[in-house]
Parts: structure tokens; sequence; C-alpha cells
């Protein structure tokens, strides 16, 4: 998988001065990182699991 993920993207419902995630293209998959705290990283996600879970959230079954 590549590891260097391209294109970041914050929510365009995300609050400036809430707690906020970025995701980034991976060749196969998507990287996902914290946007107030950048230099510690980002995990990595395989295609197939990431579209499992944007699924999952688009269907409403991951609310609480």
């Amino acid at each position: 998988m590549q590891t260097s993920p391209v294109n970041w993207r914050k929510s365009s419902r995300s609050n400036p001065n809430d707690n906020c995630v970025e995701v980034g293209r991976l060749a196969g998959g998507a990287a996902v990182r914290d946007t107030k705290d950048r230099a510690a990283g980002h995990f990595a996600v395989p295609g197939p699991r990431w579209s499992e879970f944007v699924a999952a959230l688009k269907s409403g079954h991951l609310d609480r």
C-alpha cells in the first residue's frame, strides 16, 4: 500500500472548534488523521474496509 497520503480533506460539516478527522487517498485505501494534531501521523485502511465503513455510516448503522 502507498504510504504517503494525498488530497487530504476535512468534512464540510466539521465545525472549526470541534474535534475532527481528515481523510487522504492512498493507492488501495485511505488514510485518517486528527486535524488538530497532524504531526502525530495517520493510520491506513485498506480500500475494501474503508468502503464498508463508509457504507455503514451512510446507512445509519453506526448512529448512537
